[in-house]
């Protein structure tokens, strides 16, 4: 008797993409109460394994300086907890680093409003798209989680890159069986929202190296980042030219 088909071990093995798998937080109808503790565990996650401390000092720190104010923009900001991250670190190097984080969901929108309102942060609820039509530009263009959600990757890195005059970072989860098992196991704690299951749904429709790099256009660059992360990089053609239309909220 065969105890897995080729299609079941392949699944275990996470070898494919689970695109089709949707996140209970993403459902319009899904429990207010638990998408409000969502957003609040999202910070003790991302600084647990989104990496961004060491992407901060290796690719945006080198970048500041305490005289002239750099600009960034976080795409998909969710709870907000990382651009006010971002905030505080460049704060504390005494560099200058004005945050624009936008996201088009108006519950992470008030959420992240309503719990940053003293971070020194312009958060507002808006897609990439909106801001390109505004002819906004900006030094550093990021996000964190938000590639595994996309169905249209393509236009999605073409907003962001028009929106940099500098450096955009797309910070996201590699998808594999350890990284699974570990979430897994050490996600029990996160009770009342939807941190468990979504997280491992995340993983599942999460984009190995290879697939991102055979997704992404030419001039985008993967690397790998620890914990199980993949960084989607470019570097746009005028960086470090401040000229063109005015950045910020």
């Amino acid at each position: 008797m065969r105890l897995f088909t080729t299609d079941r071990l392949r699944s275990v093995l996470l070898r494919d993409r689970a695109s089709d798998a949707v996140e209970e937080m993403d459902l319009p109808g899904c429990d207010p109460g638990r998408l409000e503790r969502t957003y609040a565990q999202f910070a003790l996650v991302n600084r647990a394994v989104a990496g961004w401390r060491g992407i901060y000092r290796r690719r945006v720190r080198p970048r500041l300086t305490p005289d002239t104010p750099m600009t960034l923009l976080d795409i998909g900001c969710g709870g907000g907890d990382v651009p006010v991250l971002l905030s505080r670190w460049a704060g504390r190097d005494g560099l200058r680093l004005d945050i624009t984080a936008i996201d088009p969901d108006p519950r992470a929108s008030l959420f992240a409003t309503d719990r940053h309102a003293s971070a020194g942060i312009t958060f507002r609820q808006a897609a990439a798209a909106e801001l390109v039509a505004e002819g906004r530009r900006y030094d550093f263009v990021v996000s964190n989680h938000v590639l595994h959600h996309l169905d249209g990757l393509p236009g999605f890195l073409a907003e962001s890159a028009r929106l940099s005059r500098g450096t955009v970072i797309h910070n996201d989860i590699r998808r594999s069986p350890a990284a699974y098992a570990l979430f897994g196991a050490a996600s029990w704690v996160f009770t009342g929202s939807y941190i468990r299951q979504d997280g491992l749904t995340s993983i599942r429709r999460s984009f190995t190296a290879a697939e991102l790099t055979a997704a992404a256009p030419p001039g985008w660059t993967v690397a790998r980042h620890a914990p199980f992360r993949n960084l989607l990089l470019l570097d746009t053609a005028d960086a470090g030219h401040p000229e063109g239309p005015p950045a910020g909220g």
